[in-house]
C-alpha cells in the first residue's frame, strides 16, 4: 500500500463560500482548503488523503496541535501521534488532502532541485510521510503473531498469487492510451479474498546423498487454497484463526468456489457484511461525525457497510481472475471472461456500470462522474465507496480507484476512532513484523 506525496501546482484558486480568511483550490482534481497565502499556480507539496505526516516535519512547520502555558491550544491542526492527512468538511466546504508550500520542505532538501512530478517520502533520511496505518487492539491481528510468521514460513503455493493493489485514478492519468477497452465498476468496501486450484509444493525429507550433492527434494500437485490479500490460509490450524479471531466466514467460500474451478484458476473477491452476529466485516461510523445535517438525512446517524446483507451475515462479488500454468506462466482473464465463469459458477460479480472505449480523459471523467457517488446500489441504506476503473486485455490486472468525497471523509473518521479500522492495513503491519 504504496503512500508519497506530490510537488505539484495548485489550480482553480476560489474565494471559500463561508470562511473569509481561507480559500479553495485543486490538486489532481481533489478540491483543497488552503490559506489567503496561497496563489494561483503556485509550487508546493501535496499529501494526498490516508498519510502520515513524519514527526519532524510536523514540529518545522507548527503543524502540531499542542496547548501553550495557559492550558489553550495552539500550534496546528494535527494530533502530535497520529497525524494524519483526512478528508474533512471545513463550514461548508470539503477538503481532500493537504497542500504545503514548497518551502515546507527547506530544512530537509535544497528546494531548488525539486521539480512538478517529483514524488517524495523521505529526504535525506528524515520522513516527510507515509502510509496511515492505525494501531490494532484486536485479537489475532499482532504484527508479532508467531502463528503469522510460522504461516509465512510453510507457504507453499508459491503460484497463488497475492491480491494486487489498486493504484489511485487520479495519480494514473497517463495509463490510459487512446483505443482502451475500459469498465468502470463498483467499489466495494469489504475484505479482500482468493481461491485457487494450483500447484502445491511440499519439501521431502532429505537422504544423506540428498544433503551431500544439495538436491532438491519436492513433491508437486495440484491443491487447494485460500488467502486474504497477503496471507495464505490454513482453516486447520486452530491457533491462525486471523485478523478477526474467526476465519469461518473465509471457509464458507472456500468450499464453495474450490469444487468449481478448473486447474490453474485463481478467483479473487470481496467478501461484505459480517464476520458473525457480534462483528461486521468493516466498521461502523457516526454519521453525525461528518457535519452535514443533508448527509445525515440521506444516511441517517450511522454508516454500515452492510451491502444488503442482514446482520451475521455476508455475500462475495467476484472482480477478477486468472490461469496459471504448471510454469507459474499467468494469463489475465478478460472482463467477459470474468462473467462467463462467474455465471458457470454461479457466482456474483461486482456491479459494472460502464463499457467504453477510451478516446479523452474529459470523457473519461464524466462517465466516472454519473457512478461514482450516491446511495450504494446494493446496500441501500449507505453511501458507495467509489468505482474502479480497469484497462481490459492488458497483460497484467490494471485498475484504478476513484473514491468519492463523502466515504473519505467517513474512512478518515474511522480510522480515528476504531481500534483496527481495515483488515488490509493491519496485515501490512504483519507482513512488515
Amino acid at each position: 500500500m504504496s503512500y508519497c506525496a506530490y510537488i505539484t501546482r495548485i489550480k482553480d484558486i476560489r474565494k471559500h463560500s463561508n470562511a473569509d480568511r481561507l480559500q479553495v483550490g485543486s490538486c489532481f482534481g481533489n478540491q483543497i482548503i488552503v490559506s489567503l497565502e496561497t496563489q494561483e499556480g503556485d509550487l508546493g507539496v501535496y499529501f494526498p488523503t490516508d498519510g502520515r505526516l513524519g514527526m519532524e516535519y510536523c514540529v518545522e512547520n507548527n503543524l502540531l496541535r499542542m496547548k501553550d502555558v495557559n492550558g489553550n491550544q495552539c500550534g496546528g491542526y494535527l494530533e502530535p501521534e497520529k497525524r494524519h492527512v483526512s478528508s474533512l468538511k471545513l463550514r461548508g466546504e470539503t477538503s481532500d488532502g493537504l497542500f504545503m508550500p514548497l518551502t515546507s520542505l527547506s530544512k530537509f532538501t535544497d528546494i531548488k532541485t525539486l521539480k512538478e512530478g517529483d514524488m517524495i517520502t523521505v529526504l535525506n533520511g528524515a520522513t516527510i510521510c507515509e502510509k496511515y496505518i492505525p494501531k490494532s487492539n484486536r485479537k489475532g491481528s499482532s504484527g508479532n503473531s508467531n502463528a503469522t510468521k510460522k504461516q509465512k514460513k510453510k507457504k507453499t503455493f508459491k503460484y497463488f498469487e497475492e491480491h494486487i493493489d489498486t493504484e489511485q485514478l487520479a495519480y494514473n492519468k497517463h495509463q490510459f492510451k487512446e483505443g482502451d477497452l475500459c469498465y468502470i465498476t463498483l467499489k466495494m468496501h469489504g475484505t479482500s479474498g482468493r481461491t485457487s486450484y494450483t500447484i502445491e509444493e511440499t519439501e521431502k525429507k532429505k537422504n544423506i546423498l540428498d544433503r551431500i550433492f544439495k538436491r532438491e527434494k519436492l513433491i508437486r500437485q495440484w491443491n487447494y487454497a485460500s488467502g486474504t490479500r497477503r496471507v495464505i490460509l490454513d482453516f486447520n490450524n486452530d491457533q491462525n484463526k486471523g485478523f478477526y479471531n474467526d476465519d469461518e466466514f473465509r471457509r464458507k467460500y472456500h468450499d464453495l468456489i474450490t469444487p468449481r474451478l478448473q486447474k490453474g484458476e485463481t478467483i479473487y473477491y470481496e467478501i461484505v457484511g459480517w464476520v458473525n452476529k457480534n462483528t461486521s466485516i468493516m466498521p461502523e461510523c457516526s454519521n453525525k461525525k461528518v457535519n452535514d445535517k443533508d448527509f445525515i438525512k440521506m444516511y441517517g446517524d450511522t454508516t454500515r457497510f452492510t451491502y444488503g446483507c442482514e446482520q451475521g451475515e455476508n455475500d462475495i462479488y467476484v472482480y477478477r481472475m486468472t490461469m496459471t500454468n504448471e510454469d507459474g506462466f499467468i494469463v489475465e482473464y478478460p472482463q467477459e471472461l470474468v462473467k462467463l465463469r462467474c455465471e458457470q459458477m454461479g457466482l456474483k460479480m461486482v456491479p459494472e456500470f460502464d463499457k467504453f472505449i477510451y478516446s479523452t480523459e474529459e470523457d473519461m471523467m464524466q462517465r466516472i462522474e454519473k457512478y461514482y457517488d450516491g446511495i450504494d446500489p446494493i446496500g441501500k441504506s449507505h453511501i458507495r465507496e467509489g468505482v474502479v476503473i480497469r484497462i481490459d486485455g492488458k497483460e497484467k490486472f490494471k485498475a484504478f480507484k476513484h473514491k468519492n468525497i463523502w466515504f473519505k471523509i467517513l474512512e478518515g473518521i474511522v480510522k480515528v476512532d476504531a481500534d483496527a479500522p481495515d483488515i488490509e492495513e493491519a496485515q501490512e503491519l504483519e507482513i512488515g513484523a
